[in-house]
């Protein structure tokens, strides 16, 4: 993307704070570096105008000039009086003849991550840090029991005879895997490696990191609950070393993240791979050259491109493991398996 410049579009306002907080989200995307070049824009009050930051990147250069509106749902200001600003029909042309392709995005819409902030934000507001309350899921709140209750026994049914000869520790990840993805076949799918479960829950109990190789996976994880243990839940991949060694070294962030997480540390550590193949490839070469020995590894990553391969190259470490063979997986998948393991540890801990 290095000839795509971006420009976020803001409501604009006579109060300062309003074109503040989009210059600094702004240096945050530059500091990000998907990018090479981000500029501002306003509808109303504040400068540049629209049509002045497309002709700002037009003259730096770039083949590309993606608008993205920093609203939260599509409206009237989206939908109809952003595009007459952009006047797509009379610049669009003018532009292709410059060798520049103009793209409008969406506004950012109902999205997970906004929702984390959302939360962030309400908690803040009473004076909580975020996910400080004992209840993250829905195994945990007593009005979702019978329901859940109603559909382990279903899971059990079907799964009798694939769980017939499995270690009686491992049923309750299976289990709860197959809860979560609505999906029998994951009890074949899912390998857990021997003394995983046992692993695992002693690293919980020892106090150690959870190192997640995105914010979706740590996003499922009640902190609180980890805390109790004295552990900490990690996520590197928005850190501005993985961000800059990303770029530097031209690795993915995921791989990015993961090499900072060995550098600061994984011994001992639970690792949570539910998306990257890339990570998950990067700290089996640490193992491998014996720069991390982390007491568990769940590589659930999926996709068409690495994700059996990197999942493959986990199962061949000494380290404990659990995987899911083939391309399927996800975030959910990690989450559930560490969730059954941080269960398993508060039922024996009786905490």
């Amino acid at each position: 993307m290095d000839k795509t410049g971006l420009i976020i579009i803001g409501h604009g306002s006579k109060l300062p704070h309003s074109k503040e907080n989009v210059e600094q989200l702004a240096e945050i995307l530059k500091k990000r570096a998907a990018f090479e070049t981000v500029e501002i824009s306003f509808m109303v009050k504040n400068k540049p105008t629209i049509p002045e930051a497309i002709e700002k990147l037009a003259e730096k250069g770039v083949t590309k000039i993606v608008l993205v509106p920093a609203f939260l749902a599509p409206g009237v200001h989206t939908t109809q009086e952003i595009p007459e600003m952009i006047e797509m029909k009379e610049k669009e042309p003018l532009l292709k003849e410059r060798g520049i392709k103009l793209v409008y995005g969406e506004p950012l819409g109902s999205d997970e991550r906004i929702a984390e902030i959302i939360e962030e934000k309400a908690f803040k507001a009473l004076g909580q840090e975020a996910h400080e309350t004992s209840v993250t899921d829905a195994y945990s709140i007593p009005a979702s029991n019978k329901i859940i209750q109603t559909s382990m026994s279903l899971i059990r049914q079907e799964l009798v005879d694939s769980l017939e000869n499995t270690p009686a520790n491992h049923v309750p990840v299976i289990e709860r895997v197959v809860h979560t993805t609505a999906d029998p076949e994951f009890a074949k799918l899912l390998v857990i490696s021997e003394k995983a479960v046992e692993a695992g829950v002693s690293a919980i109990k020892a106090g150690a990191k959870i190192v997640t190789d995105v914010k979706m996976v740590k996003a499922g994880i009640n902190e609180a609950r980890v805390k109790r243990f004295g552990g900490k839940v990690l996520s590197y991949i928005s850190d501005e070393r993985a961000v800059k060694l990303a770029h530097d070294q031209s690795l993915t962030r995921s791989a990015a993240a993961m090499r900072l997480a060995v550098k600061d540390g994984l011994n001992g550590a639970i690792v949570l791979i539910g998306n990257a193949p890339t990570a998950a490839f990067e700290l089996a070469e640490a193992v491998r050259k014996g720069l991390a020995k982390p007491a568990l590894i769940v590589a659930v990553p999926v996709g068409y491109v690495g994700a059996a391969e990197s999942k493959e190259a986990v199962a061949g470490l000494p380290t404990p493991f659990v995987i899911v063979k083939g391309r399927k997986g996800g975030s959910t998948i990690a989450v559930a398996v560490f969730n059954a393991l941080l269960n398993t540890t508060e039922q024996e801990a009786k905490v």
